[in-house]
């Protein structure tokens, strides 16, 4: 699995902590934890509204399987993921939601409250909450009695996700343009899906109108 760290500028001092977390989290599993940022000295400012599109992009794109981000509150980073395609993100705040999300949501993207709340011992719980996340299998279900049925809902839940949702390729023409250029002028993720993508019909959009733009 292809896990990136992405979180909003408003929390940029918690990048190096939540990337760590993340790293020990699946230190026992066959992963790799990428991580674009923002970086504690970056100048350069990025919204939670920026930071859903990039995660769309990364997903969408297949460069990577699986999101880790928030932002202060992290309820407008959830929102703003799943208003966006290929997304499916969870709002967690402690290790009871993140088992959850995992074995039952079987989701592709998880925010974190990375202000809210986070005081003594904030580092803690963040560590808990991504060891509860990456606790087995997504995806298996719980509990064990109902695991056929709740399978069974994550798999309609994904199948209304994906309906009721354009294609990033689709949506990105529609978008305001201010809020594209900004989201792709981070080279670390325009780069990476541009390398690392395999959705053809999303990286020749990429390549063909947005190239030249942020060059």
């Amino acid at each position: 699995m292809k896990i990136a760290v992405i979180q909003a500028s408003s929390q940029k001092e918690k990048n190096t902590l939540l990337y760590e977390c993340v790293v020990k989290a699946v230190r026992n599993q066959e992963s790799e934890v990428i991580n674009f940022g923002v970086f504690p000295e970056e100048e350069i400012t990025y919204s939670y509204i920026e930071i859903a599109l990039m995660i769309s992009l990364l997903l969408e794109s297949g460069a990577i399987d699986f999101a880790v981000t928030g932002c202060s509150s992290g309820q407008g980073m959830t929102l703003a993921c799943n208003s966006l395609p290929g997304v499916l993100c969870g709002y967690v705040a402690n290790p009871a939601d993140a088992f959850l999300f995992g074995r039952i949501n079987d989701g592709n993207a998880v925010s974190f409250p990375l202000g809210l709340n986070f005081g003594w011992s904030g580092e803690i719980n963040l560590q808990s909450t991504l060891d509860k996340l990456f606790d087995g299998p997504f995806g298996s279900g719980y509990p064990l009695k109902d695991a056929e049925r709740k399978r069974a809902d994550t798999r309609k839940l994904k199948e209304m996700n994906a309906a009721t949702k354009r294609k990033l390729a689709e949506v990105l023409p529609k978008l305001d343009s201010e809020l594209v250029l900004a989201a792709f002028q981070r080279k670390n993720v325009f780069d990476y899906v541009l390398k690392h993508g395999t959705n053809i019909e999303l990286l020749d959009l990429l390549k063909n109108n947005f190239i030249y733009d942020i060059n």
